[in-house]
């Protein structure tokens, strides 16, 4: 897909902008259209330019920029723009949280002009002293270099997954496969992928191996056998393709999916029983016999377990479940009743609530919440008080002639540096949900960024904590929050937590998730929409649910309109 090589490109042409001084409105256009780009599930190349201009933030000036990359696979403003912004100093817009005045200051002052360079007087305290610039800044930076470090190796779940399935959907048209499925850590839901696993039966390896390393976006290939080839794609990942004989394929699936620790723990249960597992199958020791394999459930089968699902295969308990018949029976998409976080038109979302009813609708969705942002995200439109009730009025309306489905009012309030809500409780209280969330002030102390949390969560209006450590995977990390500390406050408040399925967030990660199921305390799963096909997203949120251990009746929006509208006022504590 080209979505992502034109979002990047739109990023840095808004990066470079941002360094000569243009306009804040032309810059932010480009980030908007950068974002809903990479947003979208079908091809941008495979979009006429009438329908490119039906995208939120798409003209007529972006879309005559998106076709001619498509069609000449350069953009000559954005190679224009680059002679205009000296070379090294668009290398230091690669470390996450420099921003490019930053940057410029760094380049123009100390000449440094690559990351190396700007690593060394960081950990040298040459940089403290310039303008705005202080011992914490220097940290940050070289936060952001431990980022960048680890974003080579590692690229976060919602930008690969989406590459290993167009990978998937090109073999399944091109090349003769009978059975087809990604492993690894993909298949586990890791929210960071360090390369593609493919798994495929065919009666024709030869020609599989050859589409496959013909695929579009290839860049190097660094092997092609007859039954195993490994490429190197254009967006930087490693791609490794098997194909297998029929009888192995589950064996072979549940071996290359992993995790190392659970396999383990299979092949040390197998030795015991006097069995041996590997990619080819599961065999008796003393005479080779063969007893299955063409099925992945039969590895777990024939070791007496029942099948364990692959988001849960950490060995962080899960044999010893399977062996007390305790596995949780794990939550399911078809489970979500309602998105419990979607913004619209009115903030900084890109839709009105016809659109979005419609879609929920398509969902099959009994309910969404539109949670749009409060006033204090300037950037993002936020509702006044005012706009607040009239919206709500607008919500209310609609509910009165909607027959199956509904709508919440909601809000997404900024928790402020001091800890209050960027709203006044007298308007909040007759909103339907209330989540609070930390938008500003990231880099204070674990103490003030607890502090600020536990606050909200006393405040008797508010729901739900959304994206509660506010990481964005391979861009930033979580800031410092005592996580023990606010779940116990929200066991003791009755706060829920969300689960942000927005790819780049999957904020609770898998490990919080499991310990506020373990401390009972309710969960929400939310997309954070901002366009119809954030909708989407929801199945990023429902497989960490899963990596967490999570069944249906632990998350809120599993339930009823009427049921969750009853558990919000109860959670609520307003009489």
């Amino acid at each position: 897909m080209k979505n992502r090589e034109i979002a990047k490109i739109f990023d840095d042409i808004a990066d470079l902008l941002d360094i000569k001084g243009e306009n804040p409105f032309r810059i932010r256009a480009y980030r908007r259209a950068a974002q809903n780009i990479e947003g979208l599930s079908k091809d941008v190349s495979e979009i006429s330019k009438d329908e490119l201009m039906t995208i939120p933030g798409i003209g007529q000036d972006l879309a005559g920029k998106i076709e001619e990359y498509i069609r000449t696979g350069r953009l000559q403003f954005y190679e224009d723009l680059k002679k205009e912004v000296p070379e090294g100093l668009s290398k230091l817009l690669s470390v996450p949280g420099l921003g490019p005045k930053t940057a410029k200051l760094l380049f123009e002052k100390l000449n440094i002009r690559d990351v190396e360079t700007l690593e060394k007087f960081a950990r040298e305290h040459k940089l403290a002293g310039l303008p705005g610039i202080k011992e914490k800044t220097e940290e940050n930076i070289l936060k952001g270099i431990e980022i960048l470090k680890r974003g080579m190796e590692r690229q976060p779940l919602g930008k690969v997954l989406p590459i290993a399935n167009n990978i998937l959907e090109h073999l399944r048209k091109k090349a003769p496969v009978k059975k087809l499925s990604v492993a690894g850590s993909i298949r586990r839901w890791k929210e960071t992928i360090k390369d593609i696993d493919i798994l495929a039966t065919s009666e024709n390896p030869k020609d599989v191996m050859r589409v496959f390393v013909h695929l579009p976006n290839v860049k190097e290939v660094l092997m092609q056998g007859p039954t195993k080839s490994s490429v190197i794609l254009n967006e930087g990942v490693q791609v490794d393709l098997r194909v297998v004989e029929e009888e192995s394929f589950g064996a072979a699936l549940a071996y290359f999916t992993g995790s190392k620790a659970h396999n383990i723990r299979l092949r040390e249960m197998a030795v015991k029983s006097g069995l041996k597992i590997n990619e080819y199958g599961i065999f008796r020791e003393k005479d080779d016999k063969r007893l299955g394999g063409n099925d992945e459930e039969d590895v777990y089968k024939i070791l007496g377990l029942p099948y364990i699902p692959p988001e849960l295969r950490e060995d962080t308990g899960e044999i010893e479940a399977a062996l007390k018949g305790r596995l949780p029976k794990l939550i399911e998409l078809k489970d979500i009743k309602g998105d419990l976080h979607v913004h619209s038109k009115w903030s900084d979302g890109s839709h009105d609530f016809d659109e979005l009813a419609e879609e929920a609708r398509k969902r099959g969705y009994e309910y969404i919440a539109i949670t749009d942002h409060s006033k204090g995200l300037g950037i993002a439109r936020g509702l006044t008080p005012e706009r607040l009730i009239e919206q709500k009025k607008k919500l209310d309306s609609f509910n009165k002639k909607s027959k199956g489905f509904k709508f919440l009012s909601g809000i997404e309030v900024d928790i402020r540096s001091d800890g209050q809500l960027d709203l006044p409780d007298d308007i909040l209280k007759n909103i339907d949900i209330v989540i609070a969330s930390i938008h500003s002030g990231f880099k204070q102390s674990i103490e003030q960024l607890t502090r600020r949390i536990i606050s909200a969560m006393k405040n008797p209006c508010v729901s739900v904590i959304a994206h509660p450590t506010g990481r964005l995977i391979g861009e930033r990390d979580s800031y410092d929050v005592d996580m023990n500390e606010i779940l116990k406050i929200a066991k003791e408040t009755g706060t829920a937590f969300e689960i942000n399925a927005y790819p780049l967030r999957l904020d609770l990660n898998d490990v919080h998730v499991r310990m506020a199921k373990e401390m009972g305390i309710p969960l929400v799963i939310g997309t954070d929409a901002h366009l119809l096909n954030h909708f989407e997203f929801m199945n990023y949120g429902v497989s960490i649910a899963r990596k967490g251990w999570l069944e249906k009746g632990d998350i809120l929006n599993t339930i009823s309109y009427d049921s969750l509208m009853k558990a919000l006022k109860k959670n609520k504590r307003i009489n």
